[in-house]
């Protein structure tokens, strides 16, 4: 491990899902790619350059997923201040809110991976903003040619909360290719968790009352 302490404006140099999935693959912990490398795994191009990229954990695997990662790479959290500052996760305190937690090649100085805790247990996953929402595993996660890869329409749920303009491009990208029935949940979702979204217009505008794909007559 490097003498040196990062800070979150560390150069970025993230790894592939396949360099992920060889990188996690030995653990037993659940992890899936999230975020918007999902999304461009799940549409089988990049829909935009992106910085940095994530895979998602669950509390408790979260300790035994980091155990796999080899010497060159450690392991760091926020240290709760206001500042910048970060420190070894294996500092931090065990009942703290360890997220995100950004992996570092040591060697080349760059964060290379970034690890998000999500809610959930051996039966279910749990949308971490609103407990009411619970799906099961394998309706969340989806094996992408051997990627464990979060299912789109749940990524998109994710980033509806404040969208900004790079969201809206992957929203865009994602939407006309999902099935008619993942776009009804995300759509009932949408409305019932984040109604303020702005994501929520062309849904509910009574300029199209049958935006909704759920609410749309049956032929």
């Amino acid at each position: 491990m490097s003498t040196t302490t990062p800070s979150p404006t560390t150069p970025w140099a993230p790894l592939t899902a396949e360099e992920i999935a060889a990188l996690l693959g030995p653990s037993e912990a659940r992890w899936w790619l999230s975020g918007g490398a999902a999304l461009d795994r799940w549409l089988g191009r990049q829909i935009r350059g992106r910085e940095n990229v994530d895979v998602s954990t669950i509390p408790q695997d979260l300790r035994p997923l980091l155990a796999v990662l080899p010497p060159r790479y450690s392991a760091w959290v926020s240290d709760g201040t206001e500042g910048e500052g970060m420190i070894p996760i294996a500092d931090a305190d065990e009942d703290a809110d360890l997220q995100p937690v950004l992996i570092r090649d040591d060697p080349a100085d760059v964060w290379v991976l970034r690890v998000n805790v999500e809610d959930g247990a051996a039966r279910a996953w749990m949308y971490r903003r609103d407990a009411r929402l619970q799906l099961p595993w394998d309706r969340v996660v989806l094996d992408i040619d051997g990627v464990p890869t979060g299912a789109p329409e749940v990524q998109l749920l994710w980033k509806c909360f404040s969208p900004r303009p790079e969201d809206d491009a992957d929203k865009d990208a994602v939407m006309p290719h999902l099935s008619d029935e993942a776009r009804a949940w995300w759509e009932q979702q949408l409305l019932r968790i984040h109604p303020h979204s702005s994501w929520t217009i062309p849904v509910r505008s009574p300029m199209f009352p049958a935006r909704a794909s759920w609410n749309r007559p049956q032929r």
